[in-house]
């Protein structure tokens, strides 16, 4: 009899402690209850609704709430990529896409007790054409462990993210058109205010962070008065959008409307209802695509430049994290043809005529001196120089610190590989900010596993805190504008000057040429 009792007991105990560690991974969010799962002591959501599909008439309108359910919905399977072409990284895997995307990822530490931790939500790169929240290199599970959680969500892109048109514009109750991408982000960010302290997070400090256009993407949102309140800490990985608007100037409203007539034109689309019946296949795939997909600067979600918003210290005004990779454009660009001598003529090719100053600082004497020179232009115009001029605008204009990196270990990339010969390059932080590398089967060093440590711990710490220095660490100084600091991160972690600040001078001279007014001077 006794042991018959001590087995019920046994039993019902067992049932108890089921019972908990079932109720620990379901959530009541606002729009119901969701069940995750438990993976490695975290409780991991995949595939909540945080908008409802755009589908229909909703495609190229701001996202909705999503709808709500009865009972527990199971969020154990990661919800399909927007639609893209093409993947966002040489060497991923291409995801399942639908138009149906705006979902979201959670991993949080498993307890049962609010905890109030700190939120960094992800905003993929992929150059505005593709990415997606659910990419295992993003996945949120190492960090998780140091003690935050993290979020990673979806947007439109492509086409389906930034058309502007007249025809929007005159629906639109914003007079505006274009950005349903940037306005899916906010979304988000408005979903994780509303619902993420039943996850154990804290909505009073949340950390945008993103690479790439994921890193555009975090200077719009600094900029934008519709994103003011929906988080306290900003981290961008090599991409800023700070170039004079004279350069750029398609992504004005007025031109932008102009190009995504001629988009419209070219799929044989007089109307935006028949844009709308498309199948979002064909608005991919034909056409000048590449031509709208791209932020617009409209009343709405961006009414001026990061660069003007900033230099009026008008910007969300939050602690800064930024920086780039010493060399980003070995990722991104094939110099094996580079030559000495058509060196002007391929510049002029894929950039258009720049000035001769800006050529000069580039030294291509020799065809391998050219190669160099391709990859450093490069390096500079598209993400070094954003970083600098970024950095500068915020510790001149804000309140909060700025701090600065410059990235430039290489990692184990295998001979034979898609990634031979990318060196410290566009993407290379990634294994080291998520502490994944062993999510690949390379050859890591002792030096390589420290750093991933370490950095991996200054990006928690500055979610914690907005300061990214902590026990154990070597000393992160703030970046100011009487002390130009930059954390490099390699082996070992060191203290130094802005890189490659002859070259960065050059285009910043030129650059102020062109808006007219000096501002930031060298």
């Amino acid at each position: 009899m006794l042991k018959r009792r001590r087995f019920a007991s046994a039993v019902m105990a067992a049932a108890v402690q089921l019972t908990n560690i079932t109720l620990a991974h379901q959530v009541l969010t606002q729009s119901g209850v969701v069940s995750g799962a438990l993976e490695d002591g975290l409780s991991v959501y995949k595939g909540i609704p945080f908008a409802g599909p755009p589908l229909g008439d909703l495609r190229w309108r701001p996202p909705t709430h999503a709808a709500t359910w009865t009972g527990t919905r199971k969020a154990n399977a990661f919800a399909p990529a927007c639609m893209q072409e093409g993947v966002s990284m040489p060497g991923e895997a291409p995801p399942a896409v639908s138009e149906d995307c705006l979902y979201l990822n959670v991993w949080a530490p498993a307890k049962s007790v609010p905890e109030h931790l700190p939120v960094i939500v992800w905003i993929y790169g992929g150059g505005y054409r593709n990415g997606s929240a659910s990419m295992p290199l993003y996945w949120g599970d190492r960090l998780a462990h140091k003690g935050v959680i993290v979020v990673t969500i979806a947007y439109r892109l492509g086409p389906l993210g930034f058309l502007a048109l007249p025809e929007l514009t005159r629906e639109s109750v914003h007079r505006s058109s274009g950005n349903y991408g940037l306005m899916d982000q906010i979304a988000a960010l408005e979903w994780i205010q509303r619902n993420i302290a039943a996850f154990g997070g804290d909505p009073k400090r949340v950390t945008i962070a993103g690479q790439s256009s994921g890193a555009i993407s975090v200077s719009v949102l600094m900029a934008s008065p519709r994103a003011k309140g929906l988080f306290q800490r900003a981290i961008a990985e090599s991409g800023g959008l700070f170039e004079p608007i004279q350069l750029a100037p398609n992504y004005l409203l007025a031109n932008a409307e102009r190009d995504g007539e001629k988009y419209a034109a070219s799929l044989g689309a007089s109307t935006l209802q028949e844009l709308r019946r498309l199948p979002a296949t064909e608005l991919l795939g034909g056409g000048n695509a590449g031509g709208v997909t791209h932020p617009v600067i409209e009343p709405y979600v961006l009414p001026s430049s990061p660069y003007e918003a900033f230099a009026a210290g008008q910007q969300n005004d939050v602690p800064l994290l930024i920086g780039s990779n010493a060399e980003e454009a070995r990722a991104l660009t094939d110099v094996t043809n580079v030559k000495s001598a058509t060196f002007n003529e391929d510049i002029n090719r894929s950039f258009g005529a720049l000035p001769p100053q800006i050529i000069a600082a580039y030294p291509h004497a020799t065809d391998e001196e050219a190669r160099q020179a391709r990859l450093d232009l490069e390096r500079d115009l598209r993400f070094g120089w954003d970083m600098w001029a970024w950095a500068r605008l915020q510790a001149r204009s804000g309140q909060h610190r700025v701090y600065y990196y410059s990235f430039g270990q290489r990692p184990a990339f295998p001979v034979g590989s898609v990634y031979e010969g990318w060196g410290a390059s566009h993407f290379a932080e990634l294994w080291y900010v998520f502490d994944h590398l062993n999510q690949a089967p390379w050859h890591w060093s002792k030096a390589d596993r420290k750093l991933a440590e370490e950095i991996s711990s200054y990006w928690v710490n500055f979610a914690k805190s907005g300061n990214p220095n902590g026990r154990g660490l070597p000393v992160w100084p703030a970046f100011t504008p009487a002390d130009s600091k930059v954390l490099y991160l390699s082996d070992p972690v060191s203290v130094g000057g802005v890189a490659n600040i002859k070259s960065l001078t050059v285009l910043d001279t030129v650059y102020t040429t062109v808006r007219g007014k000096a501002f930031l001077a060298p």
